[in-house]
Parts: structure tokens; sequence; C-alpha cells
């Protein structure tokens, strides 16, 4: 093969990469799952019987970011959170949500999660929870499942 139509290969191939690892780097920033929850009384643990209800969405960025909240009805909340813990099972608060309007509590901007909460996330063991004055430890919950 000629000099020539070496180096058109080479520039081709350092061209042809060049791209490839560009749209891979671009597309790897904006990838994310978003999950949508509805939060009942019956996924309480133990369960709570109520009229309240919810839904939440939340989305987890390929960078661990995370943003979302919850929407509720029939209940008026004291706090609501993201907690570490799978179905059937209470666990720690992660990430505590700030009320935004009367029946709307969202995650904090810049809100990130770490290795291990990430893993759980994937592994389906964080959960939505919504507390109020008549069930302290939370009336409706949501198991967020990607």
């Amino acid at each position: 093969m000629d000099e020539s139509k070496r180096f058109v290969r080479q520039l081709h191939w350092v061209a042809t990469s060049a791209v490839v690892a560009l749209f891979l780097g671009y597309s790897g920033s904006v990838l994310s799952d978003e999950v949508k929850v509805t939060l009942s009384g019956a996924q309480e643990i133990p369960p709570v019987t109520t009229s309240a209800s919810g839904t939440g969405t939340i989305t987890i960025g390929a960078d661990k970011s995370i943003a979302g909240g919850v929407t509720t009805a029939g209940v008026a909340v004291t706090a609501a959170h993201i907690h570490e813990a799978g179905p059937g099972k209470n666990g720690p608060v992660i990430i505590p949500l700030t009320k935004t309007s009367d029946n709307v509590w969202t995650v904090p901007a810049g809100a990130k999660l770490s290795d291990a909460q990430f893993a759980s996330y994937k592994a389906g063991n964080l959960y939505f929870n919504v507390h109020s004055a008549a069930n302290k430890s939370g009336e409706i919950r949501g198991q967020i499942k990607p």
C-alpha cells in the first residue's frame, strides 16, 4: 500500500474514533433512569389504613445525580424523605425532601447518590416515605423500582 493510502486510512480511523468517543461521552452524560412511583398506606411497614395517596417521579443521572419528588393528596404532610431499604423493611433517611408547594415535596437541587446508595437504587432498595402527625413513622410509601 502506498504512503498516501496508508495516511488516508489512518486519518479516517482517527476521525472515526474521535466521533465515536465524542458520541459516547455525550450520550453517557445525558442518559438517565426515570421511575414513576405510586405511594399508599398499604406499602408502609406496618401497613397504614388511610385515604391518603401520592405519586412520585425520580430521575437518576449517569453521574448519580438525583432529581424528582412526590405529590400527595388527602394528607397533611409533616415530612417526606427518600429512605434506603428493600420492600417490607424500614430503613434510614438518605435524602430529605423539600416542600415546594402545599402537596409537593422535591429532591433538593444538587443531590447525588453515593456508590452504595446507587447500588441500592439499582437493586430496588430505595423508597419514598411521607409522614404525617397521625402517622409519624410514615403514612404513605412507595418503593422506587428501576
